[in-house]
Formats: structure tokens, C-alpha cells, sequence
């Protein structure tokens, strides 16, 4: 999987935003202000770091020899992908929606709802 279909991937989950807040190599995506993808786009395998609750962490890099720890982040909600052959897209974008829920379902709900699009 290219770093393009990942970030239109991510760009299409409602109230995302992207920048380079770190370098000019890493692209993060945030929604509501916090990251849930960052990838970095120097790296050959290319490689994202996706946020994770702790225990699926652990069983993810336990299955696929492509997801390590966060590298620079919390070994204990962030994992590493390595997005090389055999990794398989569909878990790829998976994990993405798995980051991006964790971060949205974390944010206050009147936030949640403006994100979501709901009205009153």
C-alpha cells in the first residue's frame, strides 16, 4: 500500500486534518487536534505508526511480523507498520479506522458531534 491511498484513505474519515508539525518527512493526521496516523513518508519499506488500545497492541505485533512497537511513541498505544510486501491493505486501513476511532470516541462529545456532523 502507497502513501497516497493511506492518506486518502484518512483524508476521507470525517474532521481529518494533516500537516507536518514534526519535519518534513512525517505526515500526521489528527482529528479533533490529536494524532491517530502518522506516517512517515522518507522511510523505504514506507512505515505509519497508528494508536492501539494495549492489549490488541501486543496481539497485533504477536500475528504480523510487519507491526512493531510505536517507534518514538508509547510502546504501549502506539504500534509500527510496516507497510512492505505481505502486509495486507485491508488491515492497513483497518488499524487507520481502529487509530481514528480510539482518538474520536476519546474526545468530548459535543466535539464528537460536530465532527460527525450532527445537528440539533
Amino acid at each position: 500500500m502507497d502513501a497516497e491511498k493511506i492518506r486518502e484513505y484518512a483524508l476521507g474519515l470525517n474532521g481529518v486534518e494533516e500537516g507536518f508539525p514534526f519535519d518534513n518527512e512525517t505526515l500526521v493526521f489528527k482529528v479533533g487536534g490529536k494524532m491517530f496516523l502518522l506516517l512517515s513518508l522518507d522511510s523505504q519499506p514506507l512505515r505509519m505508526n497508528v494508536k492501539c488500545e494495549p492489549d490488541r497492541a501486543i496481539e497485533l505485533r504477536g500475528t504480523y511480523s510487519y507491526v512493531l512497537p510505536g517507534y518514538h511513541m508509547n510502546k504501549t498505544h502506539w504500534n509500527t507498520v510496516v507497510c512492505e510486501v505481505g502486509s495486507k491493505p485491508k488491515f492497513i486501513l483497518e488499524w487507520i479506522l481502529e487509530s481514528y476511532n480510539l482518538i474520536l470516541n476519546s474526545l468530548p462529545k459535543k466535539t464528537q458531534e460536530i465532527i460527525n456532523g450532527v445537528k440539533y
